[in-house]
């Protein structure tokens, strides 16, 4: 018998899906990252065929390891917007191009059970990617990421990922490093800069929502 957590999950999942699909957005359930990873590789096989792709931060995508299998493919450039040694110029640089891609690869910092893609960005990369540019944006998603709507979206970004994003980077200098939530700084280091609500998908089926059945990212 199905255990009373994961059924309660699921249920979550095909809720948030069946809003996401109605919102115009292409939406996969999956059980685990190897199957996540699976999905996307088909659609680049068989569908996408890119000759270029980049990805904003993601600690679900790194989970995932589809970076790793289209980096093993020839004819794709890889825009890494994250490589340790590269001066910072060259990093923004390579972000910029990042916008032209065929393929952009990312995660999410919520999701409501009403269909709409919420972020929190220090740069912009990561959603000027997923609103406009790439032609084609697939999205990571763990169960966890799941909220009723945009205030426990918001809360959940401001109380939980922003401050533990902020805790991942050692030489930031944000007061939610020693509080655990957002206290609206005005520090140099301050990663909370840009909201983005996606309500749709335009044009329909831009953006694939893969919604992962284990807790994921953060």
């Amino acid at each position: 018998m199905e255990a009373p957590a994961s059924r309660f999950h699921a249920q979550r999942l095909e809720r948030c899906a069946e809003a996401l699909e109605r919102s115009h957005f292409r939406v996969s359930i999956v059980s685990d990252p190897e199957e996540a990873r699976g999905i996307v590789m088909d659609r680049v096989e068989a569908e996408i065929r890119p000759r270029s792709v980049s990805w904003g931060d993601s600690m679900t995508l790194h989970a995932c390891g589809i970076l790793e299998s289209i980096a093993r493919i020839d004819h794709i450039r890889l825009i890494r917007t994250f490589e340790p040694g590269v001066p910072r110029p060259e990093i923004l640089e390579r972000r910029r191009q990042a916008l032209l891609v065929d393929l952009f690869l990312t995660g999410t910092n919520a999701v409501t059970e009403t269909g709409q893609l919420v972020n929190l960005d220090m740069v912009g990369n990561r959603v000027a990617g997923l609103i406009f540019g790439p032609r084609h944006v697939v999205v990571l998603v763990g169960r966890n990421k799941i909220v009723p709507d945009l205030a426990a979206a918001r809360e959940r970004i401001r109380t939980r990922a922003a401050p533990l994003n902020a805790m991942r980077h050692e030489g930031f200098r944000t007061p939610c490093r020693k509080t655990g939530t957002c206290m609206d700084c005005n520090s140099p280091d301050r990663i909370c800069n840009t909201w983005a609500i996606t309500e749709r998908s335009f044009p329909k089926g831009r953006i694939h929502v893969v919604l992962i059945h284990q807790d994921l990212g953060l």
